[in-house]
């Protein structure tokens, strides 16, 4: 056999290709029969998506409007039996204040909460961009509130929605219940959002260069606009708004004075959506627009436009696919390579799910789906158990030490070595007092959110977490990758972990849960780490004097005066490897529990990584204490 022959025989070529190539001569002979029946199906089709697209797009708008006003007007009609009862009001100011401010925080879409008494007596919480809250005990109109742009009520009036309000710090909008007693109105509880909440909403819905996203209210004034900063027509308009559509500078909108309806969006019509088509400069544009009621004194016009090209290059093509030549060109391409694509979509599905896989992100394999053909069925089926095992191993098995494990070489990387390892050891300070008022959901939840601060702050500095030991946790650094920066990898997550459970605390706080304190022993020294146990049991641990040495300094926390909110002690070891340390304190010699000899210890300053104003702790005194 020749040279050329065996080269020819060598030559393979893709399933893809080979399927692609036989649907296209395939449809290729077949389009000249149906072409008239697919270009009206392909018609109606186009434009039944574009319908849907407009539909989803403009009701998506509508409903993140409705859903951000709607909280806002159930916040006032849920505070309102309290007034109206008498529980809060002006006869105790400072009570009235502090559950408005409590009222304002648990919801981020109000900017400006006050009570109005008959007498026109005001008290109020406002919050400021930078989030601050300030509180309002004048009867000087609040951001959101000018007397005369608000509604008027009587005592059985529903939750009323004022005129738009232009304050010097923005625009707002405003919804007023009654409050009553004794079925009289004594006055009126108002809350008021600004448009920089609702700017956010607009932004978001905005789909990129070629979409725009617009509101208008009080018949005529562009209060929101996506594209304010830069037009898809050029130039700016952020500081005319709000303006009139017509003079506000965007020539998209003031055409909409002259637009033209669009016929073909029937199904949008039906739904009060009008779709129009507007040129502005050089270039045609589809806008879609719809009313917006129930939430000021007048209706809204939410809307947003697109660049006709974006939109009409489908219908463009529907009217090119006429001619028979160029029709069952792109139909016989546009088939074979979906039908390629179809015969490979289950191997590139598996390879897509098989590098997930191997880089151990196993929830967020997705299973694969059952196929009809056998010898796929098969494979996946194989493939979602395979999956299903690993996740049940990755729940006991740290995903961080298994990549380590798998990319030093397995199980010869996890065999039982000596190495100089730096231990971290944590306990926190009296959790069994604390748990005995907790239920057992209680303090597993509040044991988990603990160790996944611990766990976060160790796998950040590159560290494997051993273990968990009751309310402890067992941590180490130099294995099974060498490092020569254990000693301060360990220093630095033990202040990460301080500075979590500090802002862990804060919240807490707020939130009125238990706070915890939390003691850390640090030591280097050598140690014997690898895979310990036997038959089918083995765990990839640490042993020796070095780990007992960590926990004796995380016990010897106790004799720490007062009651810091974190502790860690180190041995003269560690800080001997922390080069350019200061923010430590040498305790004295101690005799550690279970060892024959004195180790020198040093305090730590477990916030020194961190802005002093940040953190809000201060420098706790330490006894040398035996």
């Amino acid at each position: 056999m020749s040279k050329e022959k065996r080269s020819r025989r060598r030559i393979k070529l893709p399933l893809t290709t080979i399927v692609g190539l036989s649907f296209g001569a395939f449809v290729a002979i077949a389009i000249g029969l149906v072409l008239g029946l697919s270009v009206s199906a392909n018609f109606r089709n186009t434009f039944s998506l574009l319908n849907d697209k407009t539909i989803l797009s403009t009701q998506s708008l509508e409903t993140q409007l409705r859903t951000h006003f709607a909280s806002i007007e159930n916040a006032v009609v849920g505070l309102k039996p309290y007034f109206d009862e008498g529980t809060i009001g002006f006869g105790d100011p400072e009570r009235t204040l502090e559950d408005l401010t409590i009222a304002l925080n648990s919801n981020n879409n109000i900017t400006t909460l006050a009570v109005t008494d008959a007498d026109g007596r005001r008290l109020g919480v406002y919050r400021a961009n930078n989030g601050k809250i300030w509180r309002i005990s004048s009867d000087a109109p609040p951001p959101g509130m000018t007397p005369k742009d608000m509604p008027e009520l009587t005592a059985d009036s529903p939750p009323t929605w004022g005129a738009l309000v232009k304050h010097d710090v923005g625009l707002f909008a405003n919804v007023s219940v009654p409050l009553v007693r004794d079925g009289r109105k004594i006055g009126m509880l108002t809350a008021a959002t600004s448009m920089e909440e609702l700017g956010r909403i607009v932004t978001a819905q905005d789909e990129g260069v070629d979409n725009t996203v617009f509101i208008i209210a009080d018949g005529d004034q562009v209060i929101l606009h996506s594209d304010a900063d830069w037009l898809q027509t050029g130039g700016a308009i952020r500081e005319n708004l709000p303006g009139s559509f017509l003079s506000v500078g965007d020539p998209v909108l003031a055409g909409i004075a002259s637009e033209q309806p669009l016929d073909e969006f029937k199904k949008a019509a039906e739904l009060g959506i009008d779709v129009s088509f507007v040129q502005a400069n050089d270039d045609e544009y589809i806008v879609m627009k719809a009313l917006l009621e129930g939430f000021s004194d007048m209706p809204w016009t939410v809307g947003q436009y697109y660049l006709s090209a974006t939109v009409s290059r489908e219908v463009r093509r529907l009217a090119g696919s006429m001619f028979v030549g160029f029709g069952a060109l792109v139909i016989s391409v546009l088939i074979a390579f979906w039908m390629g694509r179809r015969v490979a979509r289950p191997l590139k599905y598996l390879a897509l799910q098989s590098k997930r896989v191997g880089s151990l992100s196993l929830n967020d394999v997705e299973p694969l789906p059952r196929s009809r053909v056998a010898e796929i069925d098969q494979v996946a089926s194989a493939f979602n158990s395979m999956v299903e095992g690993l996740k049940a191993m990755n729940t006991y098995v740290p995903r961080s030490l298994f990549i380590k494990l798998m990319r030093l070489g397995g199980r010869s990387a996890a065999e039982p070595r000596e190495a100089e390892l730096t231990i971290l050891f944590t306990d926190i300070v009296g959790f069994t007092a604390l748990s005995e008022h907790l239920s057992a959901e209680d303090t597993a939840g509040l044991l988990n959110e603990h160790f996944a601060i611990l766990v976060e702050a160790v796998e950040n500095e590159g560290g494997t977490v051993d273990k968990f030991l009751g309310d402890g946790m067992l941590a180490f650094w130099g294995a099974p990758d060498a490092r020569p920066d254990h000693a301060r990898a360990a220093v630095r997550t033990a202040r990460r972990i301080a500075a979590a459970l500090h802002e862990a605390n804060r919240k807490a706080a707020e939130a009125g849960r238990p706070q915890m304190s939390l003691r850390i022993g640090i030591h280097t020294g050598p140690a014997v780490v690898g895979n310990v146990g036997a038959l089918d049991r083995w765990n990839y641990t640490v042993v020796g004097d070095t780990v007992n040495a960590a926990e004796r300094l995380q016990t010897l926390g106790r004799e720490v005066e007062g009651t810091p909110e974190v502790t860690i002690l180190a041995s003269a070891a560690t800080v001997a490897q922390l080069p350019g340390e200061h923010d430590h304190k040498a305790v004295g010699d101690h005799h550690l529990r279970g060892r024959s000899g004195r180790m020198e210890v040093y305090w730590l300053d477990p916030f020194a990584a961190c802005e002093p104003e940040e953190v809000g702790a201060e420098k706790l005194p330490v006894t040398a204490a035996e």
